[in-house]
């Protein structure tokens, strides 16, 4: 169904493109601010994904389900907003409102806004592979067998950076809240 969507959206099918965007949305959104935790660029970053995908559609090919293809595009936009980032300094206004204690994740449901604000903070610490891994997975709820194709890498390889993930967030969480150290 999907990848018959794609094609009618290469043929200008407005009507294919509001469905397909109505499937997705929520979750290049999700995956999104998995990444940036900032709500302006994920609104941006969702825009810009179904914007490619109208513009390319007729690129698709097939050789993956059409969710791996939308998350590659939301995954590779993130990561280039992040370099961006990286790049242009930020005003201290920008830091902190960029970084706020009363941001809300839709995809993470805490007791706490603090607790949820630390956890993204630690996430984002991960190394890029641990960090997809871990937000296709725990965040997004993808089984592990599609976070690999999208990744392009084995099962096996995944369970590992996951694994991995789970073990230095662990200890970057257990420095701030060393309450939490006996429990598992």
């Amino acid at each position: 169904m999907e990848t018959r969507l794609l094609k009618k959206i290469a043929q200008g099918n407005h009507r294919a493109f509001h469905r397909l965007y109505v499937l997705y949305k929520d979750k290049v959104y999700h995956t999104a601010i998995g990444y940036l935790q900032n709500i302006e660029e994920a609104e941006e970053i969702t825009q810009d994904v179904f914007l490619t995908i109208y513009n390319k559609a007729e690129t698709f090919r097939g050789k993956s389900k059409v969710s791996t293809w939308i998350y590659r595009i939301t995954i590779n936009k993130a990561l280039n907003q992040l370099e961006k980032r990286k790049r242009l300094p930020l005003s201290g206004s920008e830091i902190q409102e960029s970084h706020s204690v009363d941001f809300n994740h839709p995809g993470i449901q805490l007791e706490n806004q603090e607790k949820a604000w630390f956890l993204l903070t630690a996430i984002d610490k991960l190394p890029a592979n641990q960090k997809t891994a871990f937000i296709l997975s725990y965040i997004e709820g993808l089984p592990r067998h599609e976070v690999g194709n999208i990744m392009g890498v084995t099962l096996k390889s995944i369970e590992g950076l996951l694994q991995r993930a789970k073990s230095q967030l662990r200890k970057q969480l257990i420095s701030i809240y060393p309450e939490g150290k006996s429990k598992k």
